[in-house]
């Protein structure tokens, strides 16, 4: 009973940390840019002449 009081605990203080961290991010942060789909850039470098890496 003490061994769940205390994971309960824990994971309600790794809780609260992450929810502090969120809440300090500012509302116009903006993620970085996500890498172009792969297929895309298969096309691409077909269409310029050069085979693609595998």
């Amino acid at each position: 009973m003490i061994r769940l009081l205390i994971t309960g605990l824990v994971a309600y203080a790794a809780y609260r940390a992450a929810r502090k961290v969120i809440d300090e991010v500012p509302d116009d942060f903006e993620p970085l840019p996500m890498p172009g789909d792969e297929r895309a850039l298969r096309r691409q470098s077909a269409a310029m002449g050069v085979a693609p890496r595998r």
